[in-house]
């Protein structure tokens, strides 16, 4: 739950500043801009059909969340250093790996966490558990997501790292 929470956190605070981050620090026009952040939307809802597939082939659930997790731990730290502008590295090139890792993350994640969740219940004795656990999952999905929505405009303009 913790992590579904942090996951879903990251990705729409991200996402939430993503294109002005790409017009403004990077300095891509607007039409590149919105290029880059459909195709990296995209990447996000199409990478769970090679997520799911490799979690029911080969890794199993529990494998899949821990090293797409570490994958899209490292896409965020590529993508925040990528973000600093006293480094003489290429910004552009880094930001686009970061959001690649990201999406490839996002895309092991998404379909294995309920699910592995699901399967932590004995049905039918703990049915009323499995239900709570679903609540409180979905829950912390979405407050997840308000919250960072909410938040991450506001910290992008009061707090100046570099």
């Amino acid at each position: 739950i913790g992590n579904e929470f942090c996951e879903r956190f990251s990705y729409y605070g991200m996402r939430t500043i993503l294109s002005l981050y790409l017009t403004q620090a990077l300095k891509y026009t607007e039409t590149t801009s919105t290029i880059i952040y459909h195709t990296f939307v995209m990447l996000c809802y199409f990478t769970p059909l090679v997520g799911g597939i490799a979690a029911d082939s080969w890794l199993g659930k529990y494998k899949t969340i821990l090293y797409v997790s570490l994958f899209y731990a490292f896409g965020n730290i590529v993508l925040s250093v990528s973000s600093i502008t006293v480094l003489n590295i290429p910004h552009a090139a880094l930001s686009l790996i970061g959001l690649f890792l990201i999406a490839s993350g996002t895309g092991g994640i998404k379909p294995c966490v309920s699910s592995f969740g699901g399967d932590q219940f004995v049905l039918p004795q703990q049915e009323l558990q499995l239900q709570r656990f679903f609540s409180v999952f979905y829950f912390s999905i979405n407050a997840g997501s308000v919250l960072s929505c909410f938040l991450t405009p506001i910290l992008r303009e009061e707090v100046k790292c570099f």
